[in-house]
Formats: structure tokens, C-alpha cells, sequence
């Protein structure tokens, strides 16, 4: 869904939704309430956010040959990721040039885009190859019609997608952290599709990545994780359009699975602005993407998809999923759509960010980080 101008914020919703906001994270309150629960504030998110931000597609594996496609839907909009006969990454809008109905569903592969509607056809890089039946039409040339393309990138092993044509490069925008993740994770692009999870939350998903960004909950909210962990070397750092979050293995038995054998044994996560999540959890080599897709105002649909050396998890990875499904997306779950509820009454406006100058993981300067890119969001697209 696309703002119109009726949709958009005003000017004074623009200036006051930054309120109480300090770029000091000791001084500072949370984003306040009002851009987690009214509609007008979700729209917003969609525009000026998501619209113009770099977002998750797929592991590279799925579009390494040529003529093979995956289509998405990113604020709305429909957009179909192809690799052409050149093996170049390309993005379109999903959208024929003759009567606008949508080219491609789901993923394959293909030798040519054939709108189903009128039987228009394009090459895999966009460009309009046949036309049926427009011979005796004035002024129509194949060569003028072409698809509308979007930025594409690989990224560390991954398909990213921008709707923004202005966008820099996610490479160049996301500063160290392809150095950080190759370092952590070497064999990244050598990884293949395992497994996935999906949730469907009644909370909005500026809630869900609050809640991922800290964990001066874990202690209260996750026993089991903070023994899968050393809390004491948990370390939270925050660059540019990222945050990584590090910490050892926990030295003797936990209650979430058995990492005796791990040959991993960093939990090292990073947070790409604005709703994308890559997390690396003791055990084999491996990386879990979780992707958080605003929906509304009050609900986000969110994947886990785990990326390991192998198609099928071994007995560890199929533990470590358990408990991330039975017991650690249970308790999160459970703790943001509480928060949504909460921040539904006149009981709560904003609340104040904890702050650890030292970055540990009981802080929530990473959340107050993620707030200021918000409100920078908000102030580039507020009106003049």
C-alpha cells in the first residue's frame, strides 16, 4: 500500500512523533506510541521505510541459473527477481506494460516472461519481445517497451532488492558489514535451504525488531537462551545501518540443546536496518535469515529460514529449531503482542531506553539506534 496525500501524516504529526527522542541514549525516551499503533503511522513505515530501504529476498542459491525467478512483494508492491541468459541479477515491477496484470508468480525457472493476460512476451532483462497482433498499431515500436527495474544486489551470499532508484549500493550503505559476516561466517554462499518457520504476530513490527535489538529481557524472559549463552561476554555494537550482537557458547549444559559437539561456538547476529535479522547460533556452520514484514498497524508476518551445510538438519540443528519454535518464538511472541496491547491504552505514551555505555546485551542502545534511523526516516519524508 502506497500513501496518498490524505494518508500521509501532517506536519505537526511529523514534528511531535520525534518527541522526547535524544540522540543520547542516556537521556533519550523510546519511539513514542503513536507509530506503533495508528494506521497513518504504518503507511509511513511502508513509504518512507521499507519502500526505500534494501530488503531480504533469498539465499543466492535460489537464482544462481540463468532463466531462474522469485517474486515478492515489498511494501506492496509486486517485483520478480530474475537471472538473465548474462547472468545478470534483475528486478522488475511484476507488472506488464500492456494492461498491467502481473507477469510471474511464485519462483522457477523460464527462458522468457509471458504476461498469462495477452501473451506479451519479454526477455529475461526486461526488454519487450513480441506483441501479438500490434503490427498495423501507428507509432509502436518493441524496442520503446521495456520492463521497469528496480536495484538488485548480492549481498554476502544473498538477494536484496531496493525500490528506490536514489538508493546507494547496499555494499557501500552497510559500511564493514559484509567483513563482519565473512569473517563469522566464511562459507556463507556455499550454505543451501534447510528449514523454515513462520509466524503471523498481532503486534507491529517495530515491536518485533524492538524486541530482537536487546536483551535486558533475556534474564527475565528467556531462562533457557541464557544458558545456550554467555550473558557475561554478551557485546552489542552499533554502525551506520547495522548492529552486531556477539557472545559465547555457555560453558556447561543448557536447558535449550545439547551444543556439546558444536563446532560453532559464537552466537554472533547482525540487525541490517530496517527489518532484516542474520543469526549465527552455536552448533554446525550455518546462518538463520529472519525477515520482519510489516502487514498493518498490528501485525507482522515474520520467517526464520536456516541455511545450513546441508538440505536436511542434523540432530543439533533439528534441537536448535525446536527450541527456537517451541520455546524461544513462543516467549517472544507472547512478549510483543503484550506490548501492542499495552501500548493500545492511554496507559503508555513512550518509555524510557536503558543504557549500558559499555554495550552489553542487557542494554537497549541498539533499540534507541534503530529509533533514530526511524525518525530520520520520518523527517526525510515529512512535508516541506
Amino acid at each position: 500500500m502506497r500513501m496518498t496525500v490524505t494518508d500521509m501524516p501532517s506536519t505537526e504529526e511529523f514534528r511531535a512523533i520525534s518527541k522526547g527522542y535524544d540522540r543520547d541514549a542516556s537521556r533519550s525516551l523510546s519511539l513514542r506510541k503513536e507509530a506503533y499503533v495508528e494506521p497513518v503511522w504504518h503507511n509511513a513505515d511502508l513509504d518512507a521505510i521499507i519502500a526505500k530501504s534494501w530488503q531480504w529476498v533469498c539465499h543466492g542459491e535460489k537464482l544462481r541459473d540463468a532463466g531462474s525467478y522469485i517474486t515478492i512483494d515489498i511494501a506492496g508492491q509486486p517485483i520478480a527477481v530474475v537471472r538473465d541468459r548474462d547472468g545478470v541479477l534483475r528486478a522488475f515491477y511484476n507488472v506488464c506494460k500492456h494492461r498491467a496484470h502481473e507477469l510471474l508468480s511464485g519462483e522457477g525457472n523460464i527462458t522468457r516472461i509471458m504476461c498469462p493476460y495477452h501473451a506479451w512476451v519479454y526477455k529475461l532483462d526486461g526488454q519487450l519481445a513480441r506483441a501479438p497482433y500490434t503490427e498495423n498499431l501507428e507509432g509502436f515500436d518493441l524496442r520503446d517497451i521495456c520492463l521497469d527495474q528496480v536495484q538488485a544486489e548480492e549481498f554476502c551470499g544473498f538477494v536484496f532488492v531496493n525500490l528506490d532508484p536514489k538508493a546507494k549500493p547496499l555494499r557501500e550503505a552497510s559500511g564493514n558489514l559484509e567483513t563482519e559476516i565473512r569473517h563469522w561466517a566464511p562459507e556463507i554462499e556455499s550454505l543451501t535451504f534447510g528449514h523454515r518457520l513462520t509466524y503471523d504476530i498481532k503486534s507491529n513490527w517495530k515491536n518485533v525488531v524492538d524486541n530482537f535489538l536487546e536483551c535486558y529481557h533475556c534474564p527475565t524472559a528467556h531462562k533457557d537462551f541464557c544458558d545456550l549463552v554467555d550473558m557475561d561476554t554478551y557485546k552489542v555494537t552499533t554502525h551506520g545501518i547495522y548492529s552486531s550482537h556477539m557472545a559465547e557458547a555457555g560453558k556447561g549444559a543448557n536447558t535449550a540443546y545439547n551444543v556439546s559437539n558444536a563446532t560453532v561456538r559464537t552466537h554472533a547476529v547482525w540487525w541490517l536496518w530496517p527489518n532484516t535479522c542474520l543469526m549465527r547460533y552455536p552448533g554446525r556452520s550455518s546462518m538463520i535469515v529472519m525477515n520482519v514484514i510489516p502487514v498493518g498497524p498490528d501485525r507482522t508476518f515474520e520467517t526464520y529460514d536456516f541455511f545450513l551445510e546441508t538440505p536436511e538438519p542434523d540432530e543439533m540443528e533439528l534441537d536448535a529449531i525446536r527450541y527456537i519454535d517451541d520455546v524461544l518464538q513462543v516467549e517472544d511472541v507472547g512478549l510483543v503482542e503484550s506490548v501492542q496491547r499495552g501500548m493500545s491504552t492511554p496507559a503508555f505514551t513512550q518509555g524510557r531506553i536503558v543504557n549500558d555505555p559499555d554495550g552489553s546485551g542487557k542494554s537497549e542502545h541498539a533499540v534507541h539506534h534503530f529509533h533514530g534511523l526511524v525518525l530520520d526516516a520520518y523527517a526525510r519524508a515529512a512535508p516541506a
